[in-house]
């Protein structure tokens, strides 16, 4: 669920001297509440306790349609346990803080793994950013290199992620942040967590408002699935800055616990092996590309 916070984190941590920092600021909304009438208390070992968004599709949606909340019921039967969702009406960028290390819940999906404020699993699957276009786009666009880029403007993305800092570096910036900003009705982003909804960018694209998009795969691959005239290309893992420092774009995701919980940890890792085949299946069918995680040091 943080997955998508976290490697825009990253990359504006990474590369503040190529975009500039970006800056998110304290969320006010209601409080968490499980899906069952009365939560179970933290240790119950016959169930999970999920931390869980409640309108952040693809990824969660209080009635469980977000491949996560599908990935979370895979691991907690593999675990022999229950899930239950405990949702929140904030961003899932906040389920660490304000759930996770609250105690009200006891495990987050979709966690870079490796993420320094909790203990993370090993990873299920590793999600990459990919350029979505039309099939019947006459430019050929698979990497940041491809001459045909300049072409497509106005280009989608997401501000302060890994494909703004290579539109920076490719000059291409001022073509398409006027329109960036559009997707979210020129909304300010002082003071506020704003995101660009995945679908609207997608289906600009499909429309032909945009020539394409670079996006965070599993946050656009249910609506690129969905249209047929659309396809997507998996952005290499190859990619540098102007300086040369790495500019990650594939990015391990692991499910994630609180730093005490090491017992919860291990049963989760236990578990991993017997969810892997229907973690995948949930993968395939949200049309996300599958590409293997890196090898556990």
């Amino acid at each position: 669920m943080t997955s998508r916070l976290q490697n825009t984190l990253r990359a504006s941590r990474l590369f503040t001297t190529a975009i500039g920092a970006t800056a998110f600021a304290v969320f006010v909304a209601g409080p968490s509440h499980a899906d069952e009438a009365a939560a179970p208390a933290a240790g119950d070992a016959s169930t999970l306790r999920v931390c869980a968004a409640e309108k952040e599709l693809p990824y969660s949606a209080s009635d469980k349609s977000g491949f996560e909340n599908k990935i979370a019921e895979a691991l907690a039967d593999a675990m022999g346990r229950k899930a239950v969702f405990v949702w929140s009406e904030k961003p899932a960028i906040y389920a660490v803080r304000d759930q996770l290390d609250k105690k009200l819940c006891d495990v987050v999906v979709g966690v870079d793994t490796g993420d320094e404020r909790v203990l993370t699993s090993r990873a299920y699957y590793r999600a990459p950013y990919v350029f979505v276009q039309r099939k019947d786009s006459p430019l050929d666009i698979k990497t940041w290199d491809s001459p045909d880029l300049a072409k497509a403007a106005p280009i989608g993305f997401v501000r302060g992620s890994p494909a703004e800092v290579m539109i920076t570096k490719h000059d291409l910036y001022n073509d398409s942040i006027n329109y960036v900003s559009s997707l979210t009705n020129f909304k300010d982003k002082r003071n506020s967590y704003t995101r660009i909804p995945p679908d609207r960018m997608v289906a600009e694209v499909a429309d032909k408002t945009a020539g394409a998009a670079a996006a965070f795969a599993p946050e656009v691959a249910r609506y690129v699935k969905g249209n047929p005239d659309l396809k997507m290309t998996v952005i290499p893992d190859d990619n540098v800055r102007s300086d040369g420092e790495p500019v990650p774009h594939h990015f391990d995701q692991s499910f994630a616990v609180r730093k005490d919980d090491k017992t919860l940890l291990s049963a989760i890792d236990a578990a991993l092996p017997k969810a892997k085949e229907k973690i995948e299946a949930i993968l395939k069918e949200e049309g996300i590309p599958y590409v293997a995680p890196a090898p556990r040091t």
